[in-house]
């Protein structure tokens, strides 16, 4: 699929930082900026990977020596499919025969796994195959089975002060525990790194003409200008890079989180600023309703005052990001167009919302919340 219309949207992105052999940032020749961009976006302009029920069967029996039902679930890449097993455990199987699956899942089953004994959140558990390995790869396909947990996804309930400050300092005890690892293929191309922001751009013909392209040139322009050089001055680490209210539910046990499929190695921050976009909803709040999860995320971890200068305009940044790419892969995929979409509208709003506060407001209010 091919994605580039006119000149190279990464030529002028120096800024983009790589990984030096002792784990600092540098900057990375554009030509690889460009690389990254393009096999990134070529890994979400694939069709979703289709495996027959029979090979999940066969998959699970070799594999796990399991069997049961297998219900295909909704997915936007890899298959994804809800096991019940005859002594009434509920699991999930993530497979694919897709070439780029593989370092996917290395990383997925490595994450989940990393933090299986940390404190504060609820994470699935990884099924270790017979072998006792994290993830199968064998005969064309690969994946890993996990725990199914039980839960309200957060877009169901009612977003309450006191839920998103919970669901916030969750999101914050999550971050310090996936921080303290090295995973596997966590620089892997990942098109919702922000180091493919600036190409993103190359997409914006797929937005409806109106308010709402508008701002989010003007969003992506202020943050590659103005924002983007700031991330080489805040921790950088492994995120979960996705934890939206479809990602994160609300358990008996406390906030939980799901599908670490687009997790990687990033700016710390940009987990809150993912996780606050989608909350931004109410016009009379500076911040939207955001407030109270960035309270609750700053309670477990503090944000620095480069941090919170940071915040306001990535959590733009991410909502156009959104926008951008969901439009793009709902032209691409229009049978799924509903599936792909259905955060678009929700950052659509916020993005609207966040636009009308100046720089200065925008960090006092990230500021008052933390306070």
């Amino acid at each position: 699929m091919n994605v580039k219309h006119g000149a190279d949207p990464l030529q002028d992105a120096g800024w983009l930082l790589g990984w030096a052999g002792d784990g600092r940032r540098t900057p990375l020749p554009r030509v690889e900026n460009a690389a990254y961009f393009r096999k990134a976006a070529a890994v979400l302009a694939a069709p979703p990977s289709v495996v027959p029920a029979g090979l999940l069967a066969e998959v699970l029996a070799r594999n796990y020596g399991l069997s049961g039902p297998v219900d295909i679930l909704s997915s936007e890449v890899e298959c994804t499919a809800e096991v019940r097993c005859p002594d009434d455990r509920r699991l999930i199987l993530k497979i694919s025969g897709q070439p780029t699956a593989a370092d996917s899942f290395r990383f997925q089953s490595a994450a989940i796994a990393a933090v299986a004994d940390a404190d504060g959140f609820i994470a699935p558990r990884i099924v270790p195959t017979l072998r006792g390995e994290l993830m199968f790869e064998a005969d064309g396909v690969c994946g890993y089975l996990q725990s199914r947990l039980d839960g309200t996804p957060l877009y169901r309930l009612p977003a309450t002060p006191g839920l998103l400050r919970e669901a916030g300092r969750a999101l914050g005890l999550l971050d310090l525990a996936l921080g303290t690892d090295v995973l596997p293929a966590m620089h892997r191309p990942v098109l919702w790194h922000v180091r493919c922001w600036p190409g993103l751009m190359d997409l914006q013909h797929h937005l409806p003409p109106g308010a709402v392209a508008e701002a989010v040139r003007q969003t992506m322009a202020d943050f590659e200008r103005d924002i983007a050089p700031g991330l080489a001055d805040v921790p950088w680490q492994v995120a979960h890079n996705d934890p939206s209210p479809f990602n994160t539910l609300a358990t008996d046990d406390g906030i939980a989180f799901i599908d670490f499929g687009d997790g990687c190695y990033g700016p710390r921050i940009q987990d809150l600023a993912i996780a606050a976009s989608h909350v931004v909803s109410d016009p009379s709040l500076p911040l939207g309703g955001a407030e109270h999860l960035i309270a609750g995320y700053a309670e477990a971890l503090p944000l620095s005052g480069i941090e919170a200068g940071l915040l306001v305009e990535l959590m733009k940044a991410r909502q156009s990001a959104l926008i951008l790419i969901n439009y793009w892969r709902s032209h691409l995929f229009p049978e799924n167009a509903a599936y792909i979409n259905k955060n678009v509208g929700r950052a659509e709003r916020g993005l609207s919302i966040l636009s009308a506060l100046g720089a200065s407001e925008a960090q006092e209010a990230v500021m008052a919340a933390t306070r």
